[in-house]
């Protein structure tokens, strides 16, 4: 659901912290990239696919690390919110949580499935700090 949340700062931090505690969280396994074609050559949807995106030159798909020189390399976990719950402003939160914690960026990458909630989050990081990443997460949802 996205929402339109009039609240203070504190009252921001309790609501997401309440949606993360809530949401369902899974860490995917292995080394994740993506793997870029030209606009014109749509890539091929596989089970391993996670995530396809495009600008006007170019295809981005979100695949398992096969080998390559150059390419990002990334950790991947996903959040899956309740039904109903206000969510609103949660990829800035976590994302600025991340970065004060950990000093990395990260990226999102956003869906929607209606049968279970609505909006859902793949979350990239560097998979050299996958491993902390989880664990400010688990902490937030602990609290």
């Amino acid at each position: 659901m996205v929402s339109v949340s009039m609240e203070t700062a504190e009252q921001t931090e309790q609501r997401l912290r309440s949606v993360i505690a809530q949401a369902e969280l899974v860490v995917h396994d292995g080394v994740w990239c993506f793997e870029e074609s030209p606009a014109d050559r749509p890539p091929a949807l596989t089970p391993e696919t996670l995530a396809v995106v495009r600008d006007q030159e170019t295809w981005s798909r979100l695949v398992p690390f096969q080998k390559g020189d150059g390419i990002e390399r990334f950790g991947i976990f996903s959040f899956h919110f309740a039904d109903q719950m206000d969510n609103s402003g949660f990829v800035g939160w976590l994302a600025t949580h991340l970065k004060a914690e950990l000093g990395t960026g990260v990226f999102v990458v956003c869906g929607s499935n209606r049968a279970r909630g609505g909006i859902y989050d793949y979350w990239g990081c560097p998979i050299d700090l996958l491993d902390q990443a989880v664990t400010v997460v688990e902490k937030l949802r602990a609290h």
